[in-house]
């Protein structure tokens, strides 16, 4: 098998499975119920979405935090698919790019939307810095509206291109243990070593890279409210 056969969508009988990947993360949740005491994993739970939510909004203004729901759905939603991603035969939705682009888009264009409602003057105002030299002008609105199309395409390329990256090193590491045990044992212990805290690393950037898309869309919501 090819090292990228990982990263095709999965099938069966010809029907793709990339939705049953998606929702099955869901399904990990604890129901909520009306009961005093829950259980650890319900407690657990509410504890990290409340701790979620407290660092999305912090760098929000009050008018920001009715997003509050939607940005800590997607946190929560990215941190399971990324971290469930990395368990043996599994697919990770977020290494597709028509995945992360189609999160990023959407979410991207309604923060722009919403500042160009609100407040279209200042929105426009990010395009051209103040006291700019008359020359530098039209040169610097190109620059800038460049820059703020990129910046779905950024959003969507940084959760693949990083994920993706861990994934191949895992396998070339993986691979390469499996080759050296019988003919360098000794090396193949080392490769375990490292392929054991790439694994640790890749947990953390799975982590990371869900925290970082929602951040920064929190920040571009913040630029325009």
């Amino acid at each position: 098998l090819s090292f990228f056969d990982q990263f095709s969508s999965p099938s069966l009988l010809g029907i793709p499975l990339v939705l049953i990947s998606m929702t099955f993360p869901a399904l990990l949740l604890p129901s909520q119920d009306n009961r005093w005491v829950t259980s650890r994993l319900s407690t657990l739970q509410l504890w990290a979405v409340n701790q979620i939510t407290k660092q999305l909004m912090m760098p929000l203004d009050k008018k920001g935090h009715k997003w509050a729901l939607i940005l800590t759905s997607l946190m929560v939603f990215l941190l399971l698919i990324n971290l469930l991603g990395l368990l043996p035969y599994t697919f990770t939705p977020t290494t597709q790019l028509s995945m992360s682009l189609a999160l990023a888009f959407p979410l991207w264009l309604a923060t722009l939307l919403t500042g160009l409602r609100n407040q279209p003057s200042t929105t426009l105002g990010h395009l051209l810095p103040e006291g700019t030299p008359t020359l530098l002008i039209p040169a610097l609105i190109l620059i800038e509206t460049t820059s703020l199309l990129i910046r779905p395409i950024a959003l969507g390329v940084r959760l693949a291109a990083n994920l993706t990256a861990g994934h191949l090193l895992i396998q070339l590491v993986s691979t390469a243990t499996i080759s050296l045990m019988t003919t360098m044992p000794v090396v193949s212990l080392l490769t375990f070593l490292i392929l054991l805290l790439l694994t640790i690393l890749e947990v953390a950037v799975a982590m990371i890279q869900a925290y970082v898309f929602v951040l920064l869309l929190s920040l571009y919501l913040q630029e325009n409210i």
